[in-house]
This record gives structure tokens, C-alpha cells and sequence, in this order.
């Protein structure tokens, strides 16, 4: 059945927004729904995609309200009581999830897939860029927005498909990759899989679907059942001898890393990453290795290196002077916060590191208090906001306090996010960090507004 609409419900999402692009570009009419109008969802207006932000049937374009024509996906973040969602189910549409989606595009590809708890989207939009820079190309569907093409999608004539394998929803397991790293199993998504031994065996089905005589590159110290069947295992690590390795890394003035890059048969002497922080080395080196599971140009993955902008809301460098810098990032998992708040500390040694913190979801609040609250322990100073609650309702007795009082820092603050702009109007900060995957981006542009004019007073 030939179909010329697609719907999205969902639409905002990163996933999502980038399926919007793909079929937008393929030539067919997209619309979708979102609960909420964002930067990203307005990209996608300005594209020539219909949105609109109200769960009403009566607002679904005529083009889409014909079944056999419209393919729906949906994210398995929408509540199941959604009316729209409800409507294509019962009058028979062909309704499917983002992830079986992204599986059925893949499988007549040649996917390079990344997993893990965090590092994912970093990974892979490096792996991408270093694809586009130093070998064939690639198609891509990214977990962020890449600053080098500003967009989630890279669309090329390349057979390679670069995919985020993404644990939530078990959605990584309708993907059959050619090549996979898996970059960490950190306890995640209790509320899914309701504890980490059941996380780590998804980790390792996910690990048995790659394609006979394909490669596995796992980071060191990951205990998952490993796949008997026919494929090449690999370890990789930021600078633990390995297959995959950085040796000979030294801190630049601007914050980045110079570093040598180990592969089993060779060594890739005087790289250097354009983005800071120590776990992007190790994200290097991750991307590296898919890279050559499929062969490259040395110098050009050099130039890759050097040249490659990060992703927004990922180490994001907004403001950095020699009194004043300011730096968002997505983090949202302890470990992440660890890693993030440790690169941060190292790039500025001896300066205040002051973190504003949101945290997303009340279950992983709960599961994780004391880890965030160690975690977060690591600034100098905190400002905590209230918790995000995206697809969660509120559950008793669970609220942001319950990390606040656990936290060791030399002066911390909790606070609603319409206190937060007087709180930064009226202090003075040296590193200043936005931490979370909730509505915290919102303000980020204003953030930096006040402190540059501040700074010029």
C-alpha cells in the first residue's frame, strides 16, 4: 500500500523531529502533534511541516484523515489515553512506533549503531561528521543537534546509516546493526525494566542482534552476556590500554584535548577534538573505532576531529572569557553529571564551578537521590529546580528536595524556575553550568543575555 502522508504524534521530539525531516525530504506531507512549541518544532514549521499543539482530532489535516494514505508514528512517550492516538487506532490506520520506524529505514542499510546509558548522542554525531569528512558519507538520525549542519538528519547517496540505539522503551531492539559500540550500562529506565540486571540483558540481546560476521565495540569494564555467534568483539576505552585507546592526552589552552588515538593495527598520532572535556575524548575514540570497521582517510579524520562543533546542549559552550564562562549541557543521569561536572572541573582548575540542576522524571529521582546528590556534591555551589515531569505524574512524597538535603556543597539553593532569572540577575558566578534534559534549554538564551550584560556593565 502506497502512503503519501505521515503524522507524527510526538512531533518535538528529537527522534521524531528527525523521521519528520526524512519523509519531508522523501516528498511526502507531514504533519504531526506536539504538547508543546519549541525551537525544534518551529524548524520543523518553517520547513513547510503543519504542527499544532492541542490533542484535537478536529486540527489533523484533510491530507492526513484518509488511512490508506497515512503512515502514523508515535513516540511511546504519548499517554495512551491520547484522543488523536486513539483516533488512528480505531479507524484502522497504519500506526507504528518511532523505533520500529527507524528499524524498517535501517535494514537496507549499512547501520552503525550506538548504545548506552549516555554518551550516545555525542558518539554518534561525531561518527557522523567523521563519516561525511573522512570515508563514504552516511545517512544519520541523530539524538541531538549537530552544530556542524544544524539538523538532526544527514541525508547522503551513502549505503552507511549512522542510528542512536536507544534503551527507553526497549526501542534498540529493532535494530539488526552491522557494527555497534555499546558505550555504558549504567542503571537507567528502572521504571521499564525495574532493575539494572534486566537493563543489561536487554544491553545483551540488543548486543546478539548484530549481523553475522558484523563487530561489537564495547566499552572496558561492561559486563553484559556477550553474543556466541559470529562476530568480531572489541574493547575500547579513553585511556586504558585496549583495542581502542587515547595515549599522550594533554589539556590545550582552549580547553580542548591533543591526544593520540590507539587502533589494533595502528596509531593515529597528534589528534585533536574540537569540543572540550576528557569524556569526549573517550566519545573519540568510541566513534573512531565504528569509523574503522569500515576503512578511512587518516589525515581527513584528523581534519574530522579537529573540526567538529559538538551538538547543542551537549558540553555547549555558551559564554567563556577569562572572568565568566557558562556551559550547558543535557545531563541528566548521575553519571553523566559526574562525568560532566569532572571534565568541567579539569578544563578550569581552581575557578567556582556553580551548577543549576533540573531533574527529569519523579521515578528516577527516587531510584537515584543519593547518586545525584554525590554527584551534584562536586560544584562548589547549587542552585536545584523543581523536577520535570515529562511523561510522569507526580508520585508522594518525591520531590527535588529529597536530593537537596543530601547534597555537600559550600552553598546551595532550591528554587522554582520562576525565581531562577532573579537568583542570576543578582549573583555574581565564574563557571556556571546548566544541567538537565527538561524545560531547563528554555533558558539558556536568556541566561546568557543577563550574564553578557552583566559583564559589559
Amino acid at each position: 500500500m502506497k502512503q503519501n502522508a505521515v503524522y507524527l504524534i510526538g512531533i518535538g521530539g528529537i527522534g521524531m523531529s528527525a523521521l519528520a525531516r526524512y519523509y519531508k525530504h522523501s516528498g511526502l506531507f507531514v504533519a504531526g502533534y506536539d504538547k508543546t512549541k519549541s525551537s525544534l518544532t518551529q524548524e520543523l514549521e518553517n520547513e513547510g511541516i503543519f504542527i499544532h499543539y492541542e490533542d484535537d482530532i478536529s486540527m489533523i489535516p484533510e491530507n492526513c484523515k484518509n488511512s490508506k494514505n497515512t503512515l502514523v508514528i508515535y513516540t511511546p512517550a504519548v499517554p495512551k489515553e491520547h484522543r488523536e492516538l486513539n483516533y488512528f487506532l480505531a479507524n484502522n490506520f497504519n500506526v507504528v512506533k518511532r523505533s520500529k520506524i527507524l528499524g524498517l529505514i535501517a535494514n537496507d542499510k549499512h547501520t552503525l549503531a550506538i548504545a548506552g546509558t549516555h554518551g550516545k548522542t555525542t558518539t554518534s554525531t561525531l561518527l557522523a561528521h567523521i563519516l561525511t569528512v573522512a570515508a563514504d558519507g552516511c545517512n544519520a538520525f541523530l539524538g541531538g543537534i549537530s552544530k556542524n549542519y544544524n539538523s538532526n538528519l544527514l541525508l547522503s547517496s551513502s549505503q552507511n546509516l549512522v542510528a542512536e540505539a536507544d534503551e527507553f522503551d526497549r526501542s534498540f531492539l529493532q535494530l539488526f546493526p552491522n557494527a555497534a559500540v555499546i558505550t555504558a550500562t549504567d542503571a537507567d529506565h528502572l521504571d521499564i525494566y525495574g532493575n539494572v540486571d534486566e537493563m543489561r540483558k536487554a544491553f545483551g540481546e540488543f548486543a546478539s542482534q548484530i549481523k553475522p560476521h558484523g563487530t561489537l565495540i564495547i566499552k572496558k569494564g561492561i559486563e553484559i552476556e556477550l553474543p556466541k555467534k559470529d562476530i568480531k568483539i572489541y574493547t575500547y576505552s579513553c585511556n586504558e590500554p585496549c583495542d581502542f585507546y587515547a595515549s599522550d592526552i594533554k589539556l590545550c589552552d582552549d580547553g580542548c584535548y591533543c591526544f593520540d588515538i590507539n587502533l589494533p593495527n595502528q596509531k593515529i598520532r597528534d589528534c585533536k577534538l574540537g569540543v572540550p572535556g576528557l569524556i569526549n575524548v573517550e566519545n573519540a575514540v568510541a566513534a573512531t573505532a565504528l569509523t574503522w570497521t569500515i576503512g578511512f582517510d587518516e589525515q581527513k579524520l584528523k581534519n574530522a576531529l579537529a573540526g567538529f562543533a559538538g551538538v547543542k546542549r551537549r558540553m555547549d559552550v555558551q559564554i567563556n572569557t577569562s572572568n565568566l564562562t557558562y556551559i550547558d549541557d543535557y545531563a541528566h543521569h548521575p553519571e553523566e553529571l559526574r562525568a560532566t561536572i569532572t571534565s568541567i572541573k579539569n578544563m578550569f582548575e581552581g575557578r567556582k564551578i556553580t551548577a543549576i540542576f533540573q531533574p527529569h522524571l519523579y521515578s528516577r529521582t527516587r531510584d537515584f537521590a543519593d547518586d545525584f546528590a554525590k554527584s551534584l556534591s562536586l560544584a562548589d555551589e547549587l542552585i536545584l529546580l523543581d523536577i520535570y515531569p515529562a511523561r510522569e505524574l507526580p508520585i508522594d512524597g518525591i520531590t527535588s528536595k529529597i536530593i537537596f538535603d543530601k547534597v555537600q556543597c559550600n552553598k546551595k539553593t532550591l528554587c522554582t524556575k520562576d525565581e531562577l532569572m532573579n537568583i542570576i540577575t543578582e549573583n555574581e558566578f565564574d563557571v556556571l553550568i546548566t544541567l538537565g534534559a527538561g524545560d531547563i534549554e528554555l533558558f539558556v538564551e536568556p541566561i546568557t543575555k543577563i550574564l553578557n550584560e552583566k559583564s559589559n556593565v
